[in-house]
C-alpha cells in the first residue's frame, strides 16, 4: 500500500484465466480513519456489554457534540454526580401557631381530674365551653407536621380552626382580659382570663375588639379572624390554657358539627 498527502493507495492482485491483473484503489484518509476507530467501538463495547444498541446510539451522540461546541465542552468536562433533594412538603393552609417548646400533654389523667375539680367549683358561665368560632378545624392539639413544609415536626399548643378574614370571634366564658396586642408568632392577640387558672388565647387575629381590662361575657364579640404572625392563611389559633401552661380545648369544648368538616 502507498500512500499520499489526502489518501492511502491499495494494490489489490487480481488473478485471471487471461493474466495477473494489478489494480490501484484510492481510500481517504478520513475513511480509514473511520473504519478504524469503528472497529475498536465495537471490540471495546462488546467487552464491557454495552451491546448493539450502545454502539449503534453512539455515532449520533459524537456527531451532536462534535457539531454543537457546548455540548463538546460538556463531554470533556462531564458535571458531577449529584442526589437529587428529597421532596419537601407543601405547607399547610390556613394554619400556623407559636412554636412551642413546653410540650404539654393535654390527655393526662391528672389534668382530667383538675377539670373535673374546677368544674365543681366554677361559676358555670366562666367555663370555656363553648366554640369561639364555628368552622372546620384544620390542626389539632399536640404534634403536627411543620405547617409551612418539609419533614420537621412541632408541638402545637392550640386548635386552628377555619375561617375566612373578618369572621367573628366571640368569648366562650365569662372573664377579663388580660392581654390584647401583638404577640410574637400569634400575631394579633387576645387572652381572658376565665378565673380557677384557665385562660384562653386568640391568635393571627385581623382586629380585636377588647382592650386589657376589659370585663367579658359569654358569646361578646371580641375580635375578627385574621391571618397574621405565624400563618399561612386566614384562621383562627385558639388555646386553653391551665396555671399558664397549654393543654387539649376538647377538655371543655362540646363535640363540634360534623357538617363543619365536609368541604
Amino acid at each position: 500500500m502507498q500512500k499520499d498527502r489526502e489518501s492511502y493507495t491499495l494494490l489489490l492482485k487480481h488473478t485471471s484465466k487471461s493474466g495477473i491483473y494489478i489494480k490501484r484503489l484510492a481510500v481517504s484518509k478520513g475513511a480509514v480513519h473511520f473504519g478504524s476507530i469503528g472497529v475498536f467501538l465495537v471490540l471495546v463495547l462488546t467487552t464491557f456489554g454495552i451491546g448493539v444498541a450502545g454502539f449503534v446510539q453512539f455515532p449520533v451522540l459524537a456527531k451532536s457534540a462534535t457539531d454543537n461546541p457546548v455540548l463538546t465542552q460538556l463531554a470533556a468536562n462531564p458535571a458531577p454526580e449529584t442526589t437529587a433533594p428529597a421532596p419537601t412538603e407543601a405547607f399547610a393552609f390556613n394554619s400556623g401557631g407559636p412554636e412551642e417548646n413546653e410540650q404539654v400533654d393535654g390527655e393526662t389523667s391528672e389534668i382530667e381530674n383538675q377539670i373535673i375539680a374546677i368544674r365543681a367549683n366554677i361559676d358555670p358561665a366562666f367555663m370555656p365551653s363553648i366554640w369561639p368560632h364555628a368552622g372546620k378545624i384544620n390542626n389539632e392539639f399536640g404534634f403536627r407536621r411543620n405547617p409551612f413544609g418539609g419533614r420537621t415536626y412541632e408541638f402545637h399548643p392550640g386548635m386552628d380552626i377555619d375561617g375566612e378574614r373578618g369572621d367573628l370571634v366571640v368569648a366562650p366564658a365569662n372573664g377579663v382580659v388580660i392581654k390584647a396586642g401583638w404577640t410574637g408568632g400569634y400575631g394579633n392577640m387576645l387572652e381572658i382570663d376565665h378565673g380557677n387558672g384557665l385562660t384562653t388565647r386568640y391568635g393571627h387575629l385581623s382586629k380585636i375588639e377588647s382592650a386589657v381590662g376589659d370585663q367579658i361575657t359569654r358569646g361578646q364579640l371580641i375580635a375578627y379572624i385574621g391571618s397574621t404572625g405565624r400563618s399561612t392563611g386566614p384562621h383562627l389559633h385558639y388555646e386553653l390554657r391551665l396555671n399558664d401552661k397549654s393543654i387539649n380545648p376538647r377538655h371543655v369544648l362540646p363535640p363540634e358539627s360534623p357538617d363543619l368538616n365536609v368541604k
